[in-house]
């Protein structure tokens, strides 16, 4: 057995989502959100080295000799799987560790808005799940691919940085290939994807101009394409779609985001009444003949007042699903609060006054 794998354990015990290892510190804990140290001695350069190599391969070991991340996944003795990110900074090597659940969550389970199933429904075009780092994005997705794969007969091929969900096929055949272990890159994972009769292409990230590309085409040619980004709200999505491209290629991308793009779900994690786990808040544009106008003709700024009209199609905005769901009790107000766009609306709700702004009283 590995040396880390004792901390790992000692983290999912907890319900942890990911343990961190830096030089000089006691490895940390995310509990809901909230870094806590483990009680254990500060970990020097030698002992946290000794640690992560011992776990990596020769080719990782060599990445991380010429100064470069790497990213993998682990699994450890007690069958724990992780997802993996080594560095290097200015005190020594770095790690974080992402658990990943055996199970494979479902949309239900995640308690996502309805219309996500409605999406997966379609047989052509782009759905993006969007959001910062460590918001659940991957976690949507292998919901997404669990549905596909347990309701309809398809080729789902799934194209990773690293693996982290396990899935069995069920209904569907699922295929899924890593990033430098099975494919060099996204965009060549995409382009052999295509010679493979997929009726579904999951991308974990549209990183570079040449994966949106060939997502794009996928998307164009009778496929269902799946991916990421990390932007956060559907204009800002858009946005950053046209501007990867280059100039020549705008009016050819304004077009294919109108006619193939389905549907953006952004989302956030928000800590639970509770405060006992995290719930994922989703802001969700649909697009409709109305907004994709709206992208033709460079208005995207006026997309969120189509999104709050757009109820009865499953759309929403970030605020309008973080107040019905403070309403309903099923999360904390104060971290609503740090979210919201609009934090006058939530303000009334807030019970720790210290996450609210300081008035400047003094006498002018």
């Amino acid at each position: 057995m590995a040396r880390i794998d004792a901390f790992l354990k000692l983290g999912t015990d907890q319900g942890c989502s990911d343990i961190h290892f830096a030089v000089g510190l006691p490895p940390m804990l995310r509990m809901h959100g909230d870094l806590l140290p483990i009680k254990f001695r500060d970990l020097s350069q030698a002992e946290l080295e000794g640690y992560i190599v011992e776990i990596m391969n020769r080719g990782h070991q060599e990445q991380l000799r010429r100064g470069h991340d790497v990213d993998f996944s682990y699994v450890a003795a007690n069958g724990g799987r992780f997802r993996v990110n080594v560095f290097r900074k200015e005190t020594g090597v770095g790690a974080t560790f992402r658990a990943i659940p055996s199970d494979v969550p479902t949309i239900d389970r995640l308690a996502l808005p309805p219309i996500v199933k409605k999406l997966c429904d379609n047989h052509q075009g782009m759905i993006l799940v969007t959001g910062s780092t460590g918001t659940g994005k991957s976690t949507t997705l292998a919901a997404m691919i669990d549905y596909l794969n347990s309701t309809r007969r398809l080729n789902i091929i799934s194209l990773e940085d690293p693996i982290e969900f396990v899935h069995k096929s069920k209904q569907s055949q699922v295929i899924q290939r890593e990033l430098n272990t099975h494919l060099p890159s996204f965009s060549e994972g995409v382009r052999a994807a295509m010679r493979e009769d997929p009726d579904v292409i999951l991308v974990g990230e549209l990183r570079d101009a040449d994966t949106i590309r060939w997502a794009m085409t996928a998307a164009e040619t009778g496929h269902l394409v799946l991916g990421t980004l990390h932007t956060t709200g559907a204009v800002k999505t858009i946005d950053r779609i046209v501007d990867a491209l280059p100039a020549d290629e705008r009016e050819q991308t304004k077009a294919f985001l109108a006619n193939s793009l389905i549907a953006v779900v952004t989302q956030v994690l928000v800590k639970t009444a509770d405060q006992r786990g995290r719930k994922a808040i989703c802001e969700v544009m649909v697009v409709t003949r109305a907004i994709g106008k709206l992208i033709m003709t460079d208005q995207t700024h006026q997309i969120p007042s189509q999104l709050q009209m757009g109820k009865d199609l499953g759309m929403q905005m970030l605020d309008q699903s973080l107040l019905a769901n403070v309403q309903a009790k099923e999360i904390d107000p104060d971290d609503a609060y740090v979210y919201a766009n609009d934090k006058k609306l939530f303000a009334r709700f807030v019970t720790d006054t210290s996450v609210l702004p300081k008035l400047d009283l003094a006498p002018s």
